[in-house]
């Protein structure tokens, strides 16, 4: 098992990160850790930067990195969370997503903060090379880390300083060229099926049968459910967009016989309390739960419903246009991919092996 531990700043918090090679038992025991947390946007568990996980993991001392930290120029520190604070206000102007502000500002902190010996103002583009150079590439983080990093650093210096920074210089990683994660019929019928709850079943239904993202679920409010068109409205998704996609007269039913029972207010669905969204970490566990009453051994997302309801829509005919539309892609190229995993046409080939 090849395990590596790398301190970071999580939402201005000291935190180890802790990066393995997948398998669901050792899922479990980081899980079980005290104080780990599944960080979404960095794909990655993490555990409170103490003397305890740092003697575990064998990490520097935490005393050695709490004393080079107090040494650092005071204005220095100011001047960081300044520019940080200045770089979410700016992106909030923008109507950038709360996601992508997040991301961007935690990716400019960590560069920051490697160059807290020095004023931003004087930051060159040989810095923002080096530290992909002796910091991403060396410490072996992610390609996508890696490309948020220079997302960031890039519009930071462009928008905000205005500085003659070329980010472009930086070598992006090439971005690999995975297949989309896809569950057979069987198994969704199996998934689909495992949850008593009647408010479970339907998340998980309407995700799959609408090929929604986890937050367009949750965004979703009684007024977006047109139910004499068999339509939903997804309003302001990824990219700002609204869009219609079809809605199963099964689910229809389902959702009806989910209203009757709790009567949401605000929310299509909602948390404990009245007028409370539902939270994205309580949906995971609805599937992590259905799964665990199914025969299926994948590490299945809430994504992988919303990937296998786009290449089932192509095996059963549907134009490529359609899904694109459907999906809210903006190019035709993100949902070509889902050619690849399709079988239906594959499963015709005849292999050359059965002739000899």
């Amino acid at each position: 098992m090849h395990w590596k531990a790398e301190p970071i700043i999580h939402n201005n918090q000291a935190r180890i990160a802790l990066h393995f090679d997948y398998s669901k038992e050792v899922n479990e025991r980081v899980r079980k850790l005290a104080g780990a947390k599944w960080s979404s946007t960095l794909k990655v568990w993490h555990v409170p930067d103490n003397v305890t996980y740092r003697e575990q993991f064998k990490l520097p001392e935490y005393s050695i990195v709490i004393q080079a930290t107090r040494q650092s120029a005071p204005l220095i520190a100011e001047e960081i969370i300044a520019q940080v604070e200045t770089y979410k206000r700016w992106l909030r102007s923008r109507r950038y997503s709360d996601n992508t502000i997040k991301t961007y500002s935690e990716a400019l902190l960590s560069f920051l903060k490697y160059y807290a010996h020095k004023p931003v103002n004087e930051i060159t583009n040989d810095d923002v090379i080096a530290f992909n150079n002796d910091y991403i590439l060396k410490n072996k983080l992610s390609a996508s880390y890696q490309n948020q990093i220079v997302n960031a650093i890039k519009l930071f210096f462009k928008k905000i300083k205005s500085s003659a920074i070329n980010v472009d210089l930086v070598h992006r990683p090439k971005r690999a060229k995975q297949l989309p994660n896809v569950l057979s019929k069987e198994e969704v019928k199996q998934l689909l099926g495992a949850p008593q709850n009647i408010k479970h079943k339907t998340m998980l239904a309407l995700i799959y049968s609408c090929g929604l993202r986890r937050s367009e679920l949750l965004n979703l409010k009684p007024a977006d459910i047109n139910s004499n068109r068999n339509l939903i409205v997804i309003k302001q998704a990824k990219g700002k967009k609204d869009r219609i996609v079809p809605l199963s007269e099964k689910v229809l039913l389902m959702l009806r016989s989910y209203y009757k029972t709790y009567k949401p207010k605000t929310w299509l669905f909602e948390g404990q309390l009245e007028n409370e969204q539902y939270d994205e970490r309580s949906l995971s566990n609805v599937l992590k739960q259905a799964l665990a009453k199914t025969k299926i051994n994948k590490p299945v997302t809430l994504h992988w419903l919303r990937h296998s309801y786009a290449t089932h829509l192509l095996e059963a005919g549907t134009d490529l246009r359609y899904i694109q539309e459907i999906l809210g892609h903006k190019s035709s190229k993100t949902t070509e991919i889902y050619t690849h995993v399709s079988s239906k046409n594959i499963q015709k080939i005849a292999s050359p092996f059965d002739t000899l």
